[in-house]
């Protein structure tokens, strides 16, 4: 597979890489903001416009988790075979083709289909823009110097942007009356131009031919690769921690308010924070601390967000508690996903990094099932109580954390670099 990641060794090598970069950020930008146009008002879609059970709408939502999430190793794998343009593409394809049959659907059978549809797409185009900005990123950090954590939180911020972006896009669009179909739509024709842009400007590479025994012995060798399984449940600490805000937090401002109406500007708050302080924390933490320790740094903050909700007073309107929650929790996930990110091409073996991209986001997917489902036993248990737990998942990562390598090429014993 041919990208302008390989070879990169030289300045002039590094000139064309920034293009490439650039491509790759605007891409998480404006895939976060076609979906979040239309995800934030889908449970209500469902359960208002077209009727259904509330159980019928959880199992729609979590259909559509499922087919994104689960397969991401999917996604990871292909990449890996094809190269990232043929499957970045056809995400592309199946993402328009989703939103576009979702605007239409009414019967619950069409529904699903078009959730699952939408959820392949993203289990297609996410991990191999993942897995390319991380190869990217490793390479201009050769050409250049700059750190990789820096690059990769860009792309983060670009995403969160996305993610912010999104929702005022769709509420703007109901606003204006054009209602969920408008807003579906919309998110379609953001994609059609995310595949126009792709289809211009991702450069074509060679299908990379398969190496006798890759198939099976891909997964095997990234499956049993200690350290980075390691990672992956690190990596599942935070994902569980992070899913609070959608668990956890809502029943604390509840508590707190009598009412969930804040939520929407504690989540505004996040969005802001990393929009706002991603880059400059990614140039403090990347001339500082090495990926490992940010990542431990950033569970530790992680866990001190959980630990400070019940022993703050309420503050103004009772919310104190859970702003700070939000703001400790998002400094984490700032410093600790880029790391995380920045870590995977150091344990895996540069052929297989779009299926140990996907295999992360997998494995951390079903972490995050088990987790929500076990926090949910514990949201009728004493404050103290729910919140210290919530707090020792990610203080537990932290300390698991400690025995990943620091960095560079700590690749296990055996692995090669193709290049």
């Amino acid at each position: 597979m041919t990208t302008y990641a390989e070879g990169a060794r030289t300045g002039r090598d590094s000139q064309g890489l920034k293009p490439y970069l650039r491509l790759l950020t605007a891409t998480q930008f404006a895939f976060n903001t076609g979906f979040y146009a239309v995800l934030p008002y889908l449970a209500a879609h469902l359960g208002d416009g077209l009727g259904m059970a509330g159980w019928l709408v959880g199992l729609v939502l979590g259909l559509r988790t499922f087919s994104q999430q689960g397969l991401f190793v999917v996604g990871g794998s292909l990449t890996d075979r094809y190269g990232p343009r043929p499957v970045v593409l056809s995400g592309c394809v199946l993402r328009v083709a989703g939103f576009c049959w979702l605007a239409q659907a009414g019967s619950t059978a069409t529904v699903i289909g078009a959730v699952l549809l939408i959820g392949f797409a993203a289990a297609l185009f996410s991990p191999a823009v993942e897995s390319e900005t991380a190869r990217t990123a490793v390479a201009y950090e050769k050409a250049t110097g700059t750190p990789r954590t820096r690059v990769l939180a860009v792309f983060s911020a670009a995403g969160q942007a996305g993610a912010f972006a999104g929702p005022l896009l769709g509420s703007l669009l109901l606003l204006l009356g054009g209602g969920f179909r408008a807003a579906c739509l919309a998110g379609a024709a953001v994609f059609v131009g995310v595949l126009a842009g792709h289809a211009r400007l991702m450069p074509r590479g060679p299908r990379r031919p398969r190496i006798r025994g890759e198939g099976a012995g891909s997964s095997r060798q990234v499956f049993a690769n200690r350290p980075f399984l390691v990672l992956c449940l690190v990596y599942s600490t935070y994902l569980v921690s992070y899913n609070q805000l959608y668990l956890a937090l809502p029943a604390e401002v509840e508590r707190a308010t009598g009412s969930q109406g804040a939520l929407g500007g504690l989540f505004t708050l996040s969005s802001l924070l990393v929009v706002g302080a991603q880059l400059p924390l990614a140039r403090w933490s990347a001339r500082r601390v090495t990926p490992r320790t940010a990542l431990v740094s950033g569970l530790a903050v992680v866990a001190a967000g959980f630990a400070v909700v019940p022993v703050l007073p309420g503050g103004p309107a009772g919310l104190l508690p859970g702003a700070v929650f939000v703001v400790l929790l998002t400094l984490g996930q700032m410093l600790l996903v880029p790391a995380a990110r920045g870590l995977v091409p150091d344990l895996v073996d540069d052929r297989r990094l779009g299926l140990a991209t996907g295999a992360m986001s997998s494995l951390s997917g079903v972490a995050v099932l088990g987790g929500s489902a076990a926090a949910g036993t514990l949201l009728g248990a004493p404050v103290p109580v729910l919140w210290t737990v919530l707090a020792a998942v990610p203080l537990a990562g932290a300390a698991i954390a400690l025995t990943l390598p620091t960095g560079g090429d700590a690749r296990e014993p055996g692995a090669t670099v193709a290049h």
